[in-house]
């Protein structure tokens, strides 16, 4: 290994553990109360350091989040591969979502406070979290779509606007069910495991027009 490629493979190993620390202390913290010196002191480097790498909190946090979409990325692509048809196809991808916001909660909240704060910034990470939120959407659509074609899913319906419409529910009832929970389940004797599976049923329903 020549001295050029040693210099480069120990610089991506530190740009690495900064995001490591980031996100023990973002996650802990939340972004808004956590700062650059608490990320420097968890990393074990000096301030001056990190900029070295990441010009801003934000650009930093963009490099948590991208981690995070790659994974929601990967998910939805071997979730489509397992599915035939196009309905199935977009069960699987909302049951794929369902896993991510399980098994990892702070990336799921990293991307709701990412849609909500309309956060922004320059650089290399946040174009590719724009690129991956494309890529993982178009999957998707992509699902519908051919849900569309082969006449397991309505015809007259826009696979773009279900796409939005299908995520945003599912969204919105992972955050009630992450608020929530503890009440639904004590005054109503829901189960979160009963109402997504209810949630799926409609939508399976809602797309097909009811055919079985």
């Amino acid at each position: 290994m020549g001295i050029a490629e040693r210099r480069e493979r120990e610089k991506e190993q530190r740009r690495n553990d900064i995001v490591d620390a980031a996100e023990h202390v973002f996650f802990e913290r939340g972004v808004a109360s956590a700062t650059m010196e608490d990320v420097a002191a968890r990393a074990e480097l000096a301030k001056a350091t990190l900029y070295l790498y990441f010009r801003s909190k934000e650009e930093l946090y963009a490099a948590i989040l991208a981690r995070g979409s790659r994974i929601l990325h990967d998910m939805f692509v071997a979730a489509i591969a397992s599915a035939a048809d196009g309905i199935s196809q977009v069960a699987a991808v909302g049951r794929a979502y369902i896993a991510f916001f399980d098994a990892h909660p702070d990336y799921f909240n990293a991307m709701i406070y990412f849609d909500s704060r309309n956060v922004e910034a320059g650089g290399e990470c946040f174009g590719e979290c724009r690129d991956l939120g494309d890529k993982t959407m178009g999957i998707f659509v992509g699902a519908v779509e051919k849900g569309i074609d082969d006449g397991t899913i309505r015809s007259d319906l826009d696979a773009g606007q279900i796409a939005v419409i299908l995520w945003a529910q599912t969204t919105g009832l992972l955050q009630i069910l992450t608020i929530k929970k503890a009440h639904l389940e004590k005054q109503y004797q829901f189960q979160s495991h009963d109402l997504i599976e209810t949630h799926f049923e409609l939508i399976g329903q809602a797309l097909s027009g009811g055919r079985k």
